[in-house]
Parts: C-alpha cells; structure tokens; sequence
C-alpha cells in the first residue's frame, strides 16, 4: 500500500518562509576536525549588527597525531565576506604565520598539524574586517597539542633542555 502524503497547510508554509533567507541572531561556531575529532569554536570577537562584540570563552585545545589533516568549516557568511587562517604560538602571543583562503571558501582542509614547526600551537581563523566596526573581525581560535614534541621554545629555537 502506498503512502498518503497531505500538503502542508498554511500555518506551516508561513512557519518555513519565516526562517528562510535570515541571517543567525548571533555569531555561529566555526567546526574544526583534525583525524576523528570535530570541535565547534564559538568565537572571542564579533562584529554584529555594526558593533564589535568580545565574548569571554577560552579557546579548546585538540590533542592530533603528526601528519593529521586539519579541516576547518565556517558559516557561509563568512565564506562570503572572506577569511584566513593565522598561526599563533603555543601562548597565542606569537604570529607565525598566515594562509590565505580563497574566496567564497567554507570549508578548507589544506593545513596538518605537522606544517607548524611547534609542536603546540595556535590556529585563528580571522573573518575578513568589516567597515561597520571600525576593523574589527571575527576571530575563533583553536589549539593543538601534537604528540611526540616538547612544549617550549619558538619556531626557530629548541625547547631549553
């Protein structure tokens, strides 16, 4: 016997068409998958509805194997407006580094934990700044912990001994 579908009354179509083409309310998480693990970063700065926006959250910290491949999603607002990945040291204080992601880009897989000389480090993605909040962009960062090297030192000195 074949099923019997109903179409969807009024009140469910308005309910669809309501959702439809809006933007979130706040800021979205960006997802950050390294080998079997996925993270949602919620971000430390915004720029919403032309206000900068800093939220108290503490950046998490994936524990990756070398040579795992990192792949980093972020919402399609920000594919659209732009983004770039930034390499920060182990204590976020240091810039290493920076990759450019092609336009209209949501998901980018071209970094792995052992492209980063550090074994603990860094990555921010940065939305590109927007005019309404003075250079202000969002930025969601995230740390990885790679095993088999010693915490300390930068990326051209050893860790002390």
């Amino acid at each position: 016997m074949a099923a019997v579908r109903r179409a969807a009354g009024p009140a469910a179509v308005v309910l669809l068409l309501a959702g439809c083409g809006s933007e979130p309310a706040g800021p979205q998480d960006v997802v950050v998958a390294a080998g079997p693990q996925e993270v949602r970063v919620a971000p430390t700065q915004y720029c919403l509805d032309g206000e900068g926006q800093r939220y108290d959250t503490s950046p998490p910290v994936i524990e990756v194997s070398p040579d795992t491949t990192i792949r980093l999603t972020v919402p399609d607002a920000v594919a659209e407006r732009g983004w770039s990945v930034q390499v920060f040291d182990e204590q976020l204080e240091e810039q290493l580094g920076e990759v450019e992601v092609d336009a209209g880009t949501t998901v980018f897989d071209e970094i792995t934990s052992s492209d980063v000389v550090p074994p603990a480090f860094y990555l921010v993605i940065v939305e590109d700044a927007v005019e309404d909040c003075a250079g202000l962009s969002g930025a969601w960062p995230v740390g990885f912990l790679r095993a088999g090297g010693a915490v300390g030192g930068t990326a051209t000195a050893p860790p002390p001994g």
